[in-house]
């Protein structure tokens, strides 16, 4: 693997947030952007004149709390929220048939108060952290979810959580359509990120002349960093 390069001038920077920016978190509520970390993602936002985009599960508005008062481009539930750089605002659309399915898996896992349901409106995400051994008996119900969503839907599955999502989200597809305005086009586009949702980044950031950092031990790119800390002490050695 090469020496991982500090980021330049012509560089677009996609971020991923939970396991990247900041630890996973049993309960993903829980988790908290320090002033540090804020500060450093301003910082390079700033060095990179604007080319840089936060790319996560969570919803843009959750995004946003952690992040606030700073309001960076992002994209949120895979890419079906996105925030351009210029603050325009694209919402998801709400789907009835998840709504359901919502009700069917919290009826399903209502003896087991440590499973945390994420409704997202137009996204589903089973949160197991906390009851690890039952990940195969959780698998087993959404899938069984899953069929009332066919074809629209499919199953990710990523750290400790599985996902209801609509077939054409995906962090890759967020990716190319910023790199389509400015001012990421015309840059190198580098993805950071540490999960499996994070790979059709990786590969959408290759197909486009970048490539991918992995954070963590869960997934593999053409260049590597151990932990969030490490992302962050990164950020902050380059864009000071």
């Amino acid at each position: 693997m090469a020496t991982l390069p500090f980021p330049r001038h012509d560089w677009a920077l996609f971020l991923d947030f939970d396991g990247t920016l900041v630890d996973l978190e049993d309960d993903p509520t829980q988790a908290l952007v320090e002033p540090e970390l804020r500060r450093a993602v301003a910082a390079a936002r700033t060095f990179l004149g604007g080319a840089l985009a936060l790319v996560s599960g969570r919803p843009v508005s959750q995004v946003d709390k952690r992040f606030a008062p700073d309001h960076h481009a992002v994209a949120g539930i895979h890419g079906l929220e996105r925030r351009s750089a210029q603050g325009v605002l694209r919402h998801a659309t709400p789907n009835p048939a998840l709504l359901r399915a919502a009700t069917r898996l919290r009826d399903s896992f209502a003896h087991e108060p440590r499973i945390h349901i994420e409704d997202k409106t137009v996204a589903l995400a089973i949160h197991y952290r906390r009851v690890r051994d039952a990940a195969g008996a959780i698998r087993k119900v959404v899938e069984s979810v899953a069929l009332d969503l066919a074809p629209d839907y499919r199953i990710l599955a990523g750290s400790d959580v599985v996902e209801l999502l609509p077939v054409h989200a995906n962090k890759g597809n967020a990716v190319r359509e910023f790199m389509e305005e400015p001012p990421f086009s015309g840059r190198v586009p580098v993805y950071v990120g540490d999960d499996i949702t994070d790979l059709d980044g990786f590969e959408a950031a290759r197909a486009l002349g970048g490539f991918g950092i992995a954070v963590g031990p869960r997934v593999v790119a053409d260049h590597w960093l151990e932990d969030t800390a490490a992302v962050r002490a990164w950020l902050q050695a380059a864009c000071a």
